[in-house]
């Protein structure tokens, strides 16, 4: 009989720390939750550290901690706030893996000390390899950790690789739905709204990968993740165009033949995939049928309304610190324009002029990540006016 699975969850109140906990739920005979940890919903969390028994929670946000230490004053649940006690939860012995589900750059610390500590990493902070995937993945093979993809292209790919001999690969081929925007011309992009860039046609995220999704930001994010997780050159990284969402990637092997992951547009498959791996859960989260789907499209990506992919790959080819600059001035100018304080232009606007205008370091340790990222910041709030 297999022994329970401890879990540290970074996240815990957001889309995929939800679903995560979605299947903890299906699963209480495989997975304890011991440690839970969100930014501002303490509310959401006093409740999810009661019905998991969770041993210590954090709130990333200190101004909540006396509402939430309060809330959970008649339990044995231990209540911690700040960006310290997310490091130390994510390093403490009390668990066997760590689910990143954090947002940006404010996942790529917690990730690293969970490595250290030899944690299993199931990673749906696709920054953390964005921003420093050498260092991550360097230091996850020295340590001899799993860094296990939650990201639905991510995960396909690891799926299709599964049995099959890494030299045999041509290329991997990661789908894009082309976000809110897809359907709208070139020339319309500098009057789109925060509400518009909202309406994804087919997942349900969070608002800041919603319109990363739409700028393609995130395209190029996991265009750049895929380089670290499976040891592969940029140039043999392809993305295409698939509004159905249907197929999630897939790979193309050196005989010719391609295999594809397909399913549904539920995050719940890839966290199960990574959660149980090697396994696989017993059962869908919900009934899929190809017959229901009998066209599915593609099409190449328009890198002129989409020049954040081009970016992407322009931050690979330099390497060291360009991808941390990208981040971290793509961060400052999705929050801007969420909050009405920029245009949507602007986002990749301000990308562009932190890259040309910030300092570059091509072999960096983590405290130069640390310093890049908020040079990078303050780049973006420059020519943002913030």
């Amino acid at each position: 009989m297999k022994s329970i699975e401890r879990i540290t969850l970074l996240g815990s109140t957001g889309s995929i720390g939800v679903q995560t906990l979605d299947i903890v739920r299906r699963y209480p005979d495989r997975f304890r939750i011991t440690s839970l940890v969100a930014h501002s919903r303490w509310q959401q969390l006093a409740e999810q550290a009661r019905e998991f028994g969770a041993e210590s929670v954090v709130i990333g946000d200190t101004r909540y901690y006396d509402e939430l230490k309060e809330a959970l004053r008649d339990t044995s649940t231990e209540v911690l706030a700040g960006s310290d006690a997310i490091n130390h939860v994510a390093k403490s012995y009390r668990s066997d893996t760590v689910v990143n589900a954090l947002v940006g750059y404010a996942g790529l610390h917690p990730t690293a000390l969970a490595i250290e500590s030899g944690k299993r990493i199931a990673l749906a902070n696709k920054e953390t390899l964005v921003v420093a995937g050498d260092l991550i993945m360097k230091e996850a093979r020295r340590k001899g950790v799993d860094i296990l993809p939650i990201d639905s292209e991510h995960s396909a790919i690891m799926q299709c690789l599964d049995g099959e001999r890494r030299e045999a690969v041509r290329n991997l081929i990661i789908t894009c739905s082309g976000g809110a925007l897809r359907d709208m011309a070139r020339e319309e992009l500098a009057n789109v709204t925060p509400e518009m860039a909202l309406r994804h046609p087919q997942w349900s995220m969070g608002a800041k990968i919603t319109i990363d999704s739409s700028t393609l930001v995130n395209k190029g994010f996991e265009v750049i993740e895929a380089r670290w997780l499976f040891d592969m050159a940029p140039e043999r990284i392809k993305v295409v165009i698939h509004p159905q969402s249907i197929v999630h990637s897939m790979v193309e092997f050196t005989d010719g033949a391609i295999k594809a992951q397909l399913g549904s547009a539920d995050m719940h498959t890839p966290i199960s995939y990574a959660l149980l791996y090697p396994e696989r859960a017993t059962e869908p989260q919900e009934d899929f049928s190809i017959l229901n789907h009998p066209t599915l499209s593609f099409s190449e990506v328009d890198h002129a309304k989409y020049p954040a992919l081009g970016i992407a790959y322009e931050c690979l080819e330099r390497g060291g610190t360009a991808a941390c600059v990208m981040n971290g001035a793509n961060e400052v100018a999705v929050a801007a324009f969420l909050g009405h304080k920029c245009g949507y232009l602007d986002i990749v606007g301000a990308i562009r002029y932190a890259l040309d205008n910030a300092s570059f370091v091509a072999h960096p340790t983590l405290a130069d990540y640390d310093a890049s990222n908020i040079e990078a910041r303050e780049l973006a709030r420059r020519y943002l006016k913030l």
